[in-house]
């Protein structure tokens, strides 16, 4: 074996290290990525919908296969809801889907054949079947998915499987208010593997009003993997709070690899259910420990009136001389939404400032709202201009009343046009 010169050596040192060094470069923010949670508005989904469609071409075929499917999620929906199944016209169904879920699909030249998930618009839908649009939904509470793999403990500190499956669930059918965090910024500073187990009572209450959320839910799987690339079994629980309160388990077990965002997926599924049980068992209350202590009553000061004074016709409030912040929670499904939300807010007397604090496009933002009065006062000022506000003190949750009635229907005995 001849020897190699010694300006060899350091060469081949050298591009190992700089290989070395780019391997740490790459990996470093890549993984810092969180996974953006999709959809959270509440559509009305239905599922498992098998089709097999021919025509003429594939775009055709594809086509009639998803009509097909929106038919038949409609039969399915309208018998959940009680509504005995009534068939509607394909035009009126264009108007309430607002999107199909590929499940898993087969493309021929002229078949077509699918299993594809609806989604219905929940405000239409409810109207064309005469329900309420919205129901009673828990308080906020924020979700740190927790992986065990490996013996390693991962929550947001880098991207992982478990929390893309959070991600991926559609949480608007719930009855549990989940607030899921994206897992960039400062997610993997605040909720990681070992904060889960502090009890803590003073840093819990600075996480969540940063997020504004009202309680803890940690659900954790446990993953097993008998050998690379052969079967997984996961071993679910359902965590509340910051004690880290265990409410229920169960484990599932895939044959391959290549099935773990199933099996996940499927976990996910029956960890909400867990939750929604447990909250309608009532084993889902805040914990009152979390919630801020109470402000001591001022000390009482001998006020001296020198006049009365009535406001003038200044076009400004008569202001009251207390002055509140708020943490308003809203949906940004768009940039837009969010300049729109903050200009609503800043027309409403006695508001002093509106700015959001914390930005979610397609999730919750925080706006703070500095306003002259009571947190009732404003709460009543927003119901006024069409808000359903949810919560109470000063940190509540704004939505837009759906509006069930069209535009252009006249009132009760008011002449039409």
């Amino acid at each position: 074996m001849r020897a190699r010169s010694p300006s060899t050596l350091l060469a081949i040192a050298t591009l190992l290290a700089g290989a070395a060094a780019i391997a740490q470069v790459d990996a470093g923010p890549d993984a810092s990525k969180g996974a953006t949670p999709i959809d959270s508005s509440g559509s009305y989904e239905v599922s498992g919908i098998s089709v097999d469609f021919a025509a003429k071409t594939a775009d055709a075929a594809r086509y009639g296969g998803w009509r097909v499917a929106q038919r038949k999620a409609w039969v399915q929906l309208s018998s959940r809801l009680g509504a005995g199944g009534a068939s509607v016209s394909d035009g009126t169904l264009d108007q309430m889907v607002s999107g199909i879920v590929v499940e898993n699909e087969q493309i021929g030249p002229t078949r077509y054949i699918a299993k594809l998930g609806v989604l219905f618009n929940r405000a239409r839908a409810s109207s064309l079947l005469g329900i309420s649009a919205y129901a009673d939904r828990s308080p906020p509470m924020l979700v740190i998915p927790l992986q065990v793999s490996g013996g390693v403990a991962t929550a947001f500190e880098r991207r992982n499987d478990w929390q893309e499956a959070w991600a991926r669930f559609r949480t608007g059918n719930s009855s549990v208010d989940y607030v899921r965090p994206s897992g960039t910024g400062a997610d993997s500073l605040l909720m990681n593997a070992g904060q889960v187990l502090r009890p803590g009572r003073g840093w819990w209450r600075t996480i969540l009003d940063q997020y504004g959320a009202d309680d803890i839910l940690v659900p954790v799987v446990r993953l097993y993997r008998t050998y690379p690339g052969g079967p997984v079994i996961g071993v679910f629980q359902a965590r509340h709070g910051p004690d880290n309160r265990e409410l229920g388990s169960f484990t599932l077990k895939v044959g391959t690899a290549a099935g773990l965002p199933q099996l996940l997926d499927v976990g996910v599924k029956r960890l909400d259910e867990l939750y929604q049980r447990a909250l309608r068992g009532g084993a889902l209350r805040p914990d009152f420990s979390l919630q801020p202590p109470p402000t001591p009553a001022p000390e009482a000061v001998e006020e001296t009136v020198i006049e009365d004074i009535l406001p003038g016709d200044t076009g400004l409030p008569a202001t009251t001389g207390q002055e509140t912040a708020v943490t308003i929670q809203f949906d940004t499904p768009t940039a837009s939404a969010v300049a729109n939300t903050e200009q609503a807010i800043r027309a409403i007397p006695g508001v002093r400032s509106a700015a959001t604090t914390s930005l979610a496009l397609g999730g919750l933002s925080l706006l703070r709202v500095t306003f002259d009065g009571s947190p009732e006062t404003l709460r009543a000022a927003l119901e006024s201009r069409g808000y359903q506000v949810l919560g109470s003190g000063q940190t509540i949750r704004i939505r837009r009343a759906p509006r069930l009635v069209p535009a252009d229907l006249p009132p009760d005995g008011a002449p039409a046009g």
